[in-house]
């Protein structure tokens, strides 16, 4: 006996209905290879305790470039709380840096192993306690993120953050119960030349009305490196602030450079003479931390490079993982770059690429930073990478006209780049100090560091330094850093 349905639908309309079933059947295939809840990961016992899903999302013409995110759902309220996206500078560094030593779900245990590679353990402070967090290898070529075609491969900072704007509408489309949740742009370092240019971009494409709109609040920058001659030259103040050189040092190299040795006259003897002798006095200091000792080259205060430590740059693919025993390196000090290099030996096994569902033969070798990008002053550019923005501070001036917020925080251990050139380029936006002024703020009870308020309309920005961090502040203080984005992003006072 035929059914109803059969006397209505023709045969020409049952196979269309059929293609339309395979169509669907076959987008619903491309999204699932797209996104990967991971239940378990090598190194950690048992199922993990918070939901973490990895993937791809093409951007960029024919999406030739794949971004490879992990995306952790908020521990907290994730129908409620911010979606935010987090970006590790260097240009370049591997996201797993954060996720790992920053502000992620996990640590690693250093010298213990588990399923032959280096174990796991859950952090407390982690920021996905009270956010959805977006973990992106961007640009291009960045941890497991990689290309379809050889034109592709290489970035700049436009580029970059124009491809980052396109994956965060694609994201929000593709999960689209976050579509009503706070979104904010936030990393490190490098990132901070892009940051607010992202988030430009997103405000302006809602104005445009690109599809979907998103729910963009605000943007935040750890340690971002901003105005690149500006930060450069801030160096010497702050090498001076905190007793690394004299008075009569730092006056006469003022003088002499005419306040300007990022760019400073190579013919200019005395000039020369004066930076030579600052960089005798910090050549042995961390640039990074100025109270860790000092493992890399010796520091020159001008011609500072990569603004983000790449850790051992040898390859470490082949060797075996006995290489790195258990805090043998804390005998006569440490290192810390050498505990970058679990991260290493973690992110390179075949199980580990198995359970991140990392496509096959895409990533030869997962590298903390991708040094074809390594930033150096001065440089224009690098195999895979142009530095074609010198300064950032015009998008900072475009927001302050938006109903936005922004938090901009400083580790006052940090001589790549000083609090004293963050806080230079921010009072440079003429904005109005409200509530606090150099106050401090407090952590466990503690001065945690000193914070100053701004705004400009319905634009608000707080810079806040972390008493003691380096450059990347949240792996310096975790506890301190996770209090502070705890209550902003609930709207508090820091």
């Amino acid at each position: 006996m035929k059914s109803r349905s059969d006397e209505i639908l023709t045969p020409k309309m049952k196979r269309m209905a059929f293609l339309l079933i395979l169509l669907l059947a076959s987008s619903s295939s491309l999204i699932a290879d797209s996104q990967t809840i991971v239940e378990t990961l090598p190194g950690y016992p048992g199922p993990l305790p918070f939901k973490l899903e990895t993937g791809y999302i093409g951007v960029g013409e024919d999406e030739a470039v794949q971004l490879f995110y992990y995306f952790v759902e908020s521990e907290g309220n994730p129908d409620e709380d911010p979606l935010i996206i987090w970006l590790a500078g260097g240009p370049g560094c591997g996201t797993l840096r954060a996720f790992f030593y920053e502000i992620g779900p996990m640590q690693i245990q250093y010298g213990t192993y588990m399923d032959n590679v280096p174990a796991l353990q859950l952090d407390p402070n982690s920021w996905t306690k009270v956010a959805n967090v977006i973990y992106l290898d961007a640009p291009t070529l960045t941890g497991y993120s990689y290309t379809k075609t050889p034109e592709a491969v290489r970035s700049s900072d436009t580029l970059s953050a124009s491809q980052t704007a396109e994956f965060l509408r694609k994201f929000v489309k593709t999960h689209p119960r976050f579509l009503k949740n706070p979104m904010y742009v936030t990393g490190i370092s490098y990132s901070g030349i892009v940051i607010p240019i992202i988030t430009e971009e997103l405000y302006k494409g809602n104005d445009e009305g690109l599809e979907p709109i998103v729910n963009i609040q605000g943007y935040m920058g750890g340690n971002p490196l901003t105005d690149k001659t500006g930060d450069i030259n801030s160096r010497l103040e702050y090498a001076y602030r905190v007793a690394l050189i004299s008075a009569e040092l730092y006056e006469s190299t003022k003088k002499n450079c005419n306040g300007n040795y990022a760019e400073a006259d190579s013919n200019n003897l005395q000039c020369m003479l004066d930076i030579d002798e600052v960089n005798k006095r910090v050549g042995d200091i961390n640039i990074q931390q100025i109270l860790d000792p000092d493992c890399d080259a010796a520091t020159n205060l001008v011609r500072g490079g990569n603004p983000i430590r790449t850790g051992n740059r040898k390859s470490l693919r082949g060797n075996p993982i006995k290489m790195l025993p258990a805090r043998s390196f804390m005998k006569d000090g440490f290192c810390r770059g050498d505990y970058y290099n679990y991260a290493t030996l973690w992110a390179n096994d075949e199980n580990v690429m198995r359970a991140l569902n990392v496509r096959e033969g895409t990533v030869k070798e997962w590298l903390l930073c991708n040094l074809d990008m390594k930033y150096n002053y001065g440089k224009p550019s690098m195999p895979s990478y142009e530095f074609n923005i010198r300064s950032s501070v015009v998008y900072h001036e475009k927001l302050s006209k938006r109903n936005c917020r922004a938090l901009i925080f400083s580790g006052d251990h940090d001589m790549m780049v000083p609090h004293v050139g963050t806080r230079n380029w921010i009072n440079s936006l003429n904005l109005t100090i409200t509530d606090s002024n150099w106050d401090a703020w407090y952590a466990n009870g503690q001065d945690a560091g000193y914070k100053t308020s701004y705004a400009h309309d319905n634009y608000s920005l707080v810079f806040a330094t972390v008493k003691g961090a380096g450059h990347t502040a949240p792996e310096f203080k975790p506890v301190e850093c996770f209090e502070m984005v705890k209550r902003w992003f609930a709207n508090r006072p820091i």
